[in-house]
């Protein structure tokens, strides 16, 4: 069978290739005296709150599960507009917000919408992978600037003036906080990037999905207080709790809503009914109190467990000011071991400390041997039985 060549482009998930792996090896020693320890997936280890499970059991119960207008609920929409409005005092009308099937439809929509064959997004590497294969499967070409640790990972204005190419660079595909890094970019610097794209005709994308795991308030802030022409990708997978419900939205300036609308139409027809009448509970001032009580222990865990890798000689270099990840620097544990590099450190890990990681390779080519991404989402006893796991093997 013919495969196109848009599918050959597209390289393996090596997050999920690891998964797999890591769940084989995990079913073999389930019920040993070291069962395996899952720091690999982005994945809260906390589910959805009670009163977001009640209110889709009672979408299913009430049969409130047809199809919902392509741009979402109008409810929703207006609920997360309120959330914009109490959360960060930004007034985003609820008409320029575009309920999705996950953030991953609203990066395809949004790329699909912007991007022509062969014009090229600007992104940091490292950055999560799918990101740029959204824009490859528009045609796009993702062209990845090496980021340093003294630039938090995080592009700078002078490295996009430097590589922007007039006629070809369309814009720039931002991550603040990031994944695999945690670390967001500063307002000051978004501010100077922005007016350098929007000044050359450009378009700014912000990958914001861990807007509300924020610990630190030089950060925190939504690209969307910069400026209403900024597109925001947001999702109810993480600070939300609903991975699994793939629900997500777009903010958009109003001339692009019904663009994205058609797109919408004929490729979604429309997100998960039920998930977004379950989202609608996500605003309850109960479920807001439950989930800054998990961006409480989420913030405990990264206090505990980036400076403990930093002793074991596992350095993360920036440490994370959003998110859950921890962007460790196995280089030194690679020699030590005598390995090539974080692919094999991660296998040898795997195999012998029972605790799964993901390599670096994922995320970009710049130095992305040298790395792990670790993922503090898992209990504090979960992090500190891999922390006296990976001690154990060091020594």
């Amino acid at each position: 069978m013919r495969i196109s060549d848009r599918a050959h482009k597209i390289e393996p998930f090596y997050v999920m290739e690891m998964a797999k792996a890591a769940s084989a090896l995990g079913q073999a020693v389930a019920g040993s005296d070291r069962p395996m320890i899952y720091l690999n997936i982005g994945e809260p280890d906390f589910t959805a709150p009670e009163l977001v499970r009640s209110a889709a059991e009672r979408a299913i119960r009430d049969g409130t599960t047809q199809y919902t207008q392509a741009t979402g609920l109008p409810a929703l929409r207006e609920r997360i507009s309120h959330w914009y409005r109490e959360r960060f005092a930004l007034n985003v009308p609820a008409s320029r917000i575009v309920v999705t099937a996950g953030a991953s439809a609203a990066l395809q929509l949004a790329c699909l919408a912007l991007i022509e064959a062969g014009d090229e997004v600007l992104m940091p590497d490292p950055s999560y992978p799918c990101n740029r294969h959204f824009v490859s499967a528009a045609d796009g070409t993702a062209v990845l600037l090496p980021t340093t640790a003294a630039e938090r990972f995080q592009l700078s204005a002078d490295k996009v003036q430097q590589a922007w190419r007039d006629g070809k660079t369309r814009g720039v595909l931002l991550a603040s906080p990031s994944n695999p890094t945690g670390t967001s970019i500063h307002p000051d610097e978004l501010r100077r990037i922005h007016a350098l794209v929007a000044g050359k005709g450009g378009v700014t994308l912000v990958d914001e999905i861990y807007l509300g795991l924020s610990y630190d308030d030089r950060y925190g802030h939504s690209a969307l207080t910069i400026d209403d022409n900024i597109i925001s990708i947001n999702s109810f997978s993480k600070y939300f709790s609903m991975t699994g419900w793939r629900l997500g939205w777009l903010v958009v300036p109003a001339a692009l809503v019904p663009v994205i609308e058609r797109l919408a139409q004929n490729f979604f027809i429309c997100p998960s009914t039920v998930a977004q009448y379950a989202a609608l509970a996500c605003f309850e001032p109960a479920s807001i109190a439950e989930y800054e009580r998990r961006r409480a222990e989420f913030k405990a865990r990264r206090d505990y467990f980036v400076p403990a890798l930093n002793q074991l000689g596992l350095t993360v270099p920036v440490f994370p000011d959003g998110a859950f990840y921890a962007w460790a620097d196995c280089s030194a544990a690679c020699a030590r071991l005598g390995i090539k590099d974080s692919w094999d450190f991660a296998f040898e890990v795997m195999q012998r400390a029972h605790v799964a990681l993901t390599p670096g390779r994922d995320f970009g080519s710049a130095q992305t041997a040298r790395f792990v991404r670790m993922s503090s989402a898992s209990s504090m006893a979960q992090l500190q039985g891999a922390v006296a796991r990976l001690k154990a093997l060091l020594a």
